[in-house]
This record gives structure tokens, sequence and C-alpha cells, in this order.
């Protein structure tokens, strides 16, 4: 019979929420939060506007997330109506290709950031609303 491993607690800080948050988000400012990252498969832009604009003054969870997902949906526009012109060169046809399927994977890792309560950047994102 073999014995059970050791129980190890966990590092220094690691049951403590960021310290921007101030205290452990509850779980409607979670779900707003993912719900934001989420809406890039179905509402675009006016999700993470209207979150950010509701929910800003609850939440500093929320906001920070709806923040992230509203400039990431903002970038993401700008460059698809690029791409959209670049169509009459035929290189717009791949670059809105590779811009949807970039978009897709990071508003999901996003969205899993959210749902374990983490904070979460977007890469080559241009920060309008902080």
């Amino acid at each position: 019979m073999t014995t059970p491993p050791a129980w190890n607690p966990p590092p220094p800080g690691w049951e403590q929420p960021p310290p921007q948050w101030g205290a452990q988000p509850q779980a409607e400012d979670t779900t707003w939060a993912v719900l934001a990252h989420l809406s890039f498969f179905a509402f675009g832009l006016i999700a993470p506007l209207v979150i950010y604009l509701v929910k800003k003054d609850e939440s500093a969870f929320t906001r920070h997330h709806a923040a992230e997902a509203l400039n990431f949906h903002i970038t993401f526009t700008i460059a698809a109506i690029v791409s959209g012109i670049l169509i009459l060169v035929l290189i717009g046809v791949l670059l809105l290709v590779v811009i949807f399927i970039a978009g897709a994977v990071y508003a999901i890792l996003a969205a899993l950031a959210a749902g374990r309560r983490e904070p979460y950047r977007y890469p080559l994102t241009l920060r309008f609303v902080s």
C-alpha cells in the first residue's frame, strides 16, 4: 500500500486576489467579464460598450475586462476595415481570415482568464478606453 503524497500549502499570495480588484470578484462580475469577451462571436462592438458603460462604477474587475474587450473590438474593427479595402489588392482576403482566426482565439483566451478571475491584456491592441 502506498502512502498518499504530503499536502503542500500553496505558495504565498496564491489565494489572494490581484491587488487592483480589492476583493475577490463576485460570480456576477465574472459572468459579465466573460460575456464582454465572448461578445466577439455574437454582438461585436456593442456588447462590451454597454457592459463597460453600465458596470464601470460597480466593479473594477468588470471594468478592466469590459475595457479590454472594447479596445480589442475597436482594434479588430479597424483591422477588418483595412483588410476589406486591401481585398482589392487580393492580400486582404488572407489578412481577413488571419484576423478573424486570431480574434476568435484571443477572445476565448480572454474569456478563460476572466473565468479564472485573472487580469488579461489583448496583444497588439490599441488602448482607447481605460
